[in-house]
């Protein structure tokens, strides 16, 4: 069977190799920020200690420590370990090395621990391929992911794994790392503190793009004996924002900028657009969502509201970015700052339960229309009430099927326009109950 290649495979390594390798944690004491769930008594720390392992996926951010753990375990088990990375590697390569392992099962009792790096990136037919040999012990799976797994791993194969998730580290933690990476570059120059604090913001939780950032700034600093702020600020370029367009921090931004709104925090909601804005998010879909949020959250206390939505769709739709900002900034403030009801949400979310339920009750005849001699007949519209004929344009008649009660689905709240709907709402209901005293 041709060998496959293993990530972890011990070559001669070349002296130039980057900072965040040469400094990469050896015992699971040295790795930084994820003292939860490394903590004595974890299942994880357990299973490291006890060499006994099930299958299970590391979930984390960039630079958290996820290939580290798993070259630890690497470092330290008795089993076979084998490592492969989904993007340089192809799922038939992997099933090659699975099927190897099966026969070691059967022939030598030997189970194999694989760890595949970006987990996510086998798309969902091809990680059926670990099931059997999940299910049959031939080995025991590893996977590490950025993204997701309740979106980007199959849930027959998330079922068979536990999933731990690794913390973004703090800038404690990275201020950690850096001085580790200063020991390994045994210079004389001096971080002061506070270079070494913007270096860790910088670093947005990444450890390992904190120690790219050292490392760079002494590539470029040759004759400097002190690095200070400014001059760090003037090596680093601008770093991209920690923002998924089409993933799980997608989904969390506009969760964020959505309940923000809701909560009446016009601060918080234009932060949370910025965000996404600056990422390069499709303005057009924060507009989208913004309408959505004019008629769930906002509704008939403000019936401008969804007017307001609308306009800046347009106007966000003929300007473009970067000029339709400040419209989208302007309609969050205006959302944020409206009265806030979700009677109309709730109303339509009863209304589509019984509509679901009662689908086959059908239309009273009296509100049916009538446009043939032949409907004219079959009682189509009879009895009929035209509201216009009446006092008030308004006479009472039943419009629910006739094996269905009344039902009373929108309630108004207490707060803007929806103050005046209660008003119309209680007087037509005094005029109904008005007409059956009469009756």
């Amino acid at each position: 069977m041709t060998e496959q290649p293993d990530l972890f495979e011990k070559k001669i390594k070349p002296s130039n190799i980057p900072l965040a390798e040469k400094i990469r944690p050896r015992e699971i004491a040295e790795i930084q920020g994820q003292q939860k769930l490394l903590e004595k008594g974890s299942t994880l720390l357990n299973m490291i200690e006890q060499d006994n392992y099930s299958s299970f996926i590391l979930w984390g951010p960039p630079g958290t420590g996820k290939t580290t753990i798993a070259r630890v375990i690497a470092g330290k088990t008795r089993n076979r370990f084998l490592s492969y990375s989904a993007v340089l590697s192809s799922i038939k390569d992997v099933k090659l090395v699975m099927q190897e392992a099966e026969y070691n099962l059967h022939t030598s009792n030997v189970s194999t621990i694989l760890f595949i790096d970006e987990i996510h990136r086998f798309n969902k037919s091809q990680q059926d391929a670990f099931l059997h040999y999940i299910e049959v012990g031939a080995i025991i799976l590893i996977g590490a992911t950025t993204e997701n797994p309740s979106f980007e791993i199959i849930p027959a194969l998330l079922s068979r794994c536990q999933v731990y998730v690794l913390e973004i580290l703090q800038p404690d933690d990275i201020i950690s790392i850096l001085k580790r990476g200063l020991k390994m570059l045994g210079s004389e120059r001096k971080i002061p503190a506070e270079t070494m604090k913007y270096l860790a913001d910088q670093s947005g939780g990444d450890g390992r793009k904190a120690l790219n950032y050292l490392e760079f700034i002494f590539q470029n600093t040759p004759g400097e004996q002190l690095v200070d702020i400014r001059t760090a600020a003037k090596i680093i370029t601008r770093k991209s924002m920690f923002y998924d367009k089409n993933r799980e921090e997608h989904y969390n931004v506009i969760s964020a900028l959505h309940k923000s709104l809701r909560g009446s925090d016009p601060q918080a909601g234009l932060y949370w657009l910025a965000r996404m804005l600056e990422a390069g998010e499709d303005p057009l879909y924060i507009a989208r969502r913004l309408v959505r949020f004019a008629t769930e959250d906002v509704g008939l206390a403000d019936p401008n509201a969804i007017v307001q939505a609308v306009a800046v769709k347009e106007a966000v739709h003929f300007l473009g970015m970067p000029e339709a900002n400040t419209a989208l900034a302007q309609l969050v403030i205006y959302l944020a700052t409206s009265p806030k009801s979700n009677s109309v949400y709730k109303a339509y979310e009863k209304a589509s339960t019984d509509a679901g339920a009662t689908s086959h009750l059908g239309v009273p005849l009296s509100i049916r229309n009538a446009p043939t001699p032949l409907m004219k007949d079959l009682e189509y519209g009879k009895e009929y009430k035209y509201s216009h004929d009446y006092d008030y344009a308004y006479s009472y008649q039943k419009y629910f099927p006739d094996n269905l009660d009344e039902k009373e689905y929108y309630i108004p709240s207490g707060f803007g326009f929806e103050k005046e709907i209660r008003k119309r709402l209680d007087w037509w209901l005094r005029l109904r109950h008005k007409e059956k005293d009469s009756s």
